[in-house]
């Protein structure tokens, strides 16, 4: 007996001693993370600058330079860094010209298609390496007509002017930037008729609604000559690599192909200014569009057409198969190594890319330096946390998609969650979307984080108070490096940014440090903010025990979700119970976890280090995990089969745009075209995959077998 106590009692001080000597607690290097102690603006400043000296468009020699800056910066913090490398194919103008003829008894007009240096640009010696203005994988191809007005090229605005009575057959379409994505404004203008689309910037959506406005570098509005330049390609990834990796000797499908099943732009298109859009719009006849057609104040009236102008347009491309370069830095988890925390950003910039990308590279590079300050420290993650800066992104979400492609099934067992941040910055205020088991993780992190822009409050508070809309979007348009993360394989995601609204410079010359320094970011404090939440973020995904998901956030949503799309087609004898029911098995089984979670956790007590609590707690966080893997669908969305989501994926009609139940939607849209008993029953198949999708969830989320 007195052995037996002796046993205890030693048991007891060797537990005592081991907590006495055990490091601090998770919670301690995550306030540490955020505090001003660690964080660095200057630092951030510097890396932006460097990254932005040259343009560095995908495939180029400065690219090639940035992603060497980029790994020895990793490499510098401890971190395991390399770089992956792809061979891909990659669009470049070779030629290209656009000419006008304002009417028959006028004389042609010749534009130069020419981006202005401004008085004193920083930038002007290196100014002639940015890419000629074009849109990346147009088509080549020779084209004159008579010009019609679009608005911005929506599928609705087609249907105006069909109601109109305006032909588009046989015309150059001139449609103005945003609302959708560039390449759904040529896929459409194809889709009616058109021959080719010119693509303007309008002052009253970039250029700050004109009259006396000033532009940059005077403001932060688009100079008359800036062109937003971008890709068309609709897709995600190489477009001759689709649904596997470009690896160099892989198989790979030709453009030819690529044509004939209209997977690429089939029409001629170009971007121009807002000046040129506008000597357009004035030799444009026929009847004045409606007052939402309509530009800025001091702007000609805006008409629709046909002519009387016409205009020539001539572009030709060169494609060509090229090295892109992805950098990726490993910090391994002590405990749980097979368990990925990935961060994502982008690094390749159509011109200097202080905003897009690399506002986020130089946070992503904050936070990679604040978590080697935390080593040295003596934290260790439990999980691995994976960062990853992405090549040839704006061509079409290359890098990253081929990465996921090569890496798929690796990735679709032991990721925990992609955290991407593309423009870290455009401007004040925090916005963020993410798949909803996320949401309460989001706001936590942003409870914790001081207002970069008022030091008497939170990010959270200042983000509740300015939000108009739902607090948290969500991730279902393609616009950047999540795509093939949650949309592809399932993995829950994140994308966040400072900024609302967009910024008036995107994707031209002008997006450079100085209208960082000037207008996005004077202090470089929103950079330090995002890159505290990120970071924050990250290291409870990687660090706590029980991974913060919350899958009744989901099931609220796609409820609601649910309901709207029932109240929408009420009249059409479409049966939405078997999603209802779906739904509410996932409720349940979120009810489930959280109880058994509870319940881990009550027990533990000194049987913390048994192994068979490990065991509990690594399956309860494994089915948290994979959960979200079950709303895909190995078959994909109707004639998008690489978006395998059946939740959240890209509007087939405008891939910026982000659909909830996007099989379904689709599916109704074409249903009130036909409106045939074929057409209905289609939708009804579509909730019948959806209702599936969710009850695979359930199962998965409640860990039992039928």
């Amino acid at each position: 007996m007195l052995k037996t106590t002796a046993a205890v009692f030693l048991s007891i001080a060797t537990t005592f001693s081991v907590l006495l000597s055990s490091p601090p607690p998770k919670s301690y290097y995550h306030s540490l993370f955020i505090s001003t102690s660690l964080s660095d603006n200057v630092s951030i400043s510097h890396h932006l600058y460097t990254l932005t000296r040259r343009p560095h468009a995908a495939g180029s020699e400065a690219n090639a330079e940035a992603a060497s800056y980029v790994l020895s910066t990793l490499a510098a913090c401890n971190m395991k860094a390399r770089i992956v490398s792809y061979e891909v194919l990659l669009s470049y103008p070779d030629s290209r010209s656009l000419n006008l003829t304002p009417s028959p008894s006028e004389p042609p007009i010749t534009f130069d298609l020419k981006q202005e240096i401004y008085k004193g640009d920083p930038y002007a010696d290196v100014a002639d390496e940015v890419l000629p203005t074009f849109h990346a994988y147009a088509k080549s191809g020779s084209v004159t007509g008579q010009v019609v007005y679009v608005n911005y090229g929506r599928v609705e605005d087609y249907q105006t002017l069909k109601d109109m009575g305006t032909n588009v057959t046989g015309t150059v379409v001139l449609a103005r930037y945003g609302q959708i994505f560039r390449g759904d404004i040529v896929k459409n203008a194809f889709d009616a008729g058109a021959i080719g689309a010119l693509v303007y910037t309008d002052r009253k959506d970039y250029g700050g609604g004109g009259g006396d406005v000033k532009w940059f570098p005077d403001d932060k509005w688009m100079p008359p000559s800036g062109v937003q330049v971008g890709s068309v390609y609709k897709e995600s990834g190489d477009p001759t690599t689709p649904g596997w990796a470009s690896s160099e000797g892989c198989e790979r499908v030709s453009v030819e192909e690529l044509e004939s099943r209209g997977d690429v732009p089939l029409i001629p298109s170009l971007p121009i200014s807002g000046a040129d859009g506008e000597t357009i719009m004035r030799s444009i006849g026929g009847e004045i569009a409606k007052d939402d057609w309509q530009g800025s104040k001091d702007a000609p009236t805006y008409r629709i057409g046909p002519g009387p102008g016409v205009v020539n347009l001539n572009y030709k491309g060169k494609q060509v198969i090229v090295t892109i370069q992805n950098v990726i830095g490993v910090i391994e988890g002590e405990e749980e190594p097979d368990r990925f925390v990935i961060l994502g950003n982008h690094r390749d910039a159509w011109t200097f890319g202080a905003v897009d990308p690399n506002s986020g590279t130089a946070t992503l590079l904050e936070v990679a330096q604040r978590l080697w300050k935390l080593q040295k420290k003596g934290w260790k993650p439990r999980r691995t946390i994976i960062l990853c800066n992405w090549d040839a992104e704006e061509y079409g979400l290359v890098g990253s998609t081929e990465w996921v492609e090569e890496n798929r099934e690796l990735l679709a067992s032991r990721a925990v969650a992609y955290l991407n941040v593309d423009c870290a910055i455009t401007g004040a205020g925090f916005q963020a979307s993410a798949t909803p088991q996320l949401d309460d993780l989001l706001k936590q992190a942003a409870q914790q984080v001081q207002d970069p822009d008022n030091s008497s409050q939170t990010i959270y508070e200042q983000w509740i108070q300015s939000s108009t809309s739902p607090l948290i979007g969500r991730l279902g348009g393609s616009g950047s490096d999540y795509a093939a993360f949650l949309q592809h394989i399932g993995v829950p995601a994140a994308d966040m940014q400072f900024g609302t609204g967009g910024y008036p410079v995107y994707h031209s010359l002008y997006d450079d440090y100085v209208w960082m320094e000037k207008f996005g970011d004077p202090m470089f404090r929103r950079h330090v903010a995002a890159a505290s939440v990120w970071g924050l973020v990250a290291l409870r995904l990687a660090d706590e025990e029980f991974l913060p998901f919350n899958y009744h956030s989901y099931a609220f949503e796609i409820q609601k979700l649910a309901e709207d799309l029932e109240t929408e087609i009420s009249d059409k004898g479409i049966n939405f119970s078997p999603l209802f029911k779906s739904i509410e098995e996932l409720s349940k089984a979120a009810d489930k976890i959280n109880n058994q979670k509870k319940a881990i956790k009550e027990a533990k007590g000194w049987a913390s280090m048994w192994r068979n609590d490990r065991v509990k707690v690594r399956e309860l966080n494994d089915r948290l995990m994979m959960a979200e893997r079950a709303f895909t669908d190995r078959d994909g969305l109707l004639r998008m089969p690489w978006y395998k989501h059946l939740i959240y994926a890209p509007s087939r009609h405008n891939d910026y745009g982000s659909t909830s139940f996007p099989g379904i939607d689709d599916a109704i849209e074409n249903a009130k075209k036909l409106n045939t008993a074929e057409s209905w029953s289609m939708v009804q198949h579509e909730v019948w995959r959806v209702a599936r999708a969710v009850r695979h969830a359930s199962l998965v989320l409640g860990g039992n077998l039928t």
